[in-house]
């Protein structure tokens, strides 16, 4: 249950996993009032719904938990409905779901804060501010929890940082040789792909840049790598195999992260901020293509003294993606767009499966 200032209280349950059983346990819940569906501003914008804030859908009794997961993550449902703003409980409570990287929508019921001791044990009750703070203070509870000397291939020596927050995850800072902290330190801000980077995945640049990233730091004497639990750009690892079934149906990178009601890119680059400066570097000579890494951690005090491109193979299974972050994302991928414009036309437009 969410609950405000203003006293309301919101009951509420994360779609994923939804059934007809946990639909029908809910509307009993919620009785006698009508459960509604909270989508993001961004699934509202891609069923043609212009929003600037989570938006709610009162469901008709005979709503089934097909038409409610289909209104939640199909490209294209069949179904006429009418929203309205969902109020800042509901906004809180698809804060929770992102927090646990499941679909970002939520089943809510307006109710009374006294159901909540008929239940034992009674049901969890959360501020709607406590959320909005809780990633914050997450960050503020980074520690370093273990380090060791760990050789890697191609004789390239690093140390492991393992740091671990109160979310439960344990970021890395990968340490190339013995970098000069008071000189601008190369560093690459990786966030974890098991597809590219254990598995070398061709769909993506991930693990090509996370290999090249390694090699520029061994033959620069030193730098750090800052390996992230963002996987799919910060939507989780099931998200981002739904967001590989719209794109194989059609839908680019961008628009299949906003499909399912995600942002374009739910990094939250706080957490390597904080490790930066707990390492001591605060002068980073950062390796990426993304403008918006250059934009977080330069609005947070980390001074930056330059940019290095990673500019990583072209296949016919990438090109797509990576066409996609050039043309929408705004990332540096100039070699990208010059190996398109030199590929023979039938390559062109054979229209490869996108990644």
């Amino acid at each position: 249950m969410i609950i405000t200032g203003g006293n309301v209280t919101l009951l509420g349950l994360p779609v994923e996993g939804l059934d007809k059983d946990r639909l029908a346990a809910f509307r009993a819940l919620a009785a006698p009032t009508a459960p509604r569906l909270v989508l993001t501003s961004r699934r509202a914008r891609s069923l043609g719904v212009e929003a600037i804030g989570p938006v709610a859908i009162a469901l008709s009794d005979d709503a089934d938990a097909q038409t409610v997961l289909a209104l939640v993550a199909e490209n294209k449902p069949r179904f006429e409905f009418l929203t309205e703003p969902a109020g800042a409980a509901a906004a809180a409570a698809i804060d929770l779901v992102k927090l646990a990287q499941v679909l970002p929508a939520v089943l809510v019921a307006d109710t009374d804060a006294a159901i909540s001791r008929a239940f034992d044990p009674p049901i969890l009750t959360v501020d709607a501010k406590a959320v909005a703070r809780f990633r914050e203070q997450g960050m503020q509870s980074l520690a370093i929890a273990a380090e060791a000397h760990v050789p890697l291939a191609s004789r390239v020596r690093a140390r492991f940082v393992v740091f671990r927050d109160s979310f439960g995850d344990d970021p890395v800072a990968v340490i190339v040789g013995a970098p000069d902290l008071s000189m601008p330190v190369p560093v690459r801000i990786q966030s974890a792909c098991l597809t590219g980077d254990v598995f070398g995945s061709r769909r993506c640049d991930c693990g090509d840049q996370l290999r090249l990233a390694l090699a520029r730091l061994h033959e620069a004497g030193g730098g750090i790598i800052l390996y992230l639990a963002q996987e799919g750009r910060g939507v989780g690892l099931a998200n981002k195999m739904r967001a590989y079934k719209l794109q194989d149906a059609g839908l680019d990178t961008v628009d299949a992260n906003n499909t399912l009601g995600f942002d374009d890119d739910e990094r939250d680059y706080g957490v390597a901020v904080r490790m930066l400066q707990m390492l001591g570097a605060t002068r980073v000579m950062l390796l990426t293509n993304n403008p918006d890494k250059l934009e977080s951690l330069s609005k947070a005090g980390i001074e930056l003294c330059g940019r290095m491109p990673l500019e990583t193979p072209v296949n016919a299974d990438n090109r797509r993606y990576l066409m996609a972050k050039a043309a929408r994302a705004g990332h540096h991928l100039g070699h990208v767009l010059a190996a398109l414009s030199e590929a023979p036309a039938a390559l062109k437009s054979a229209a490869p499966r996108p990644g």
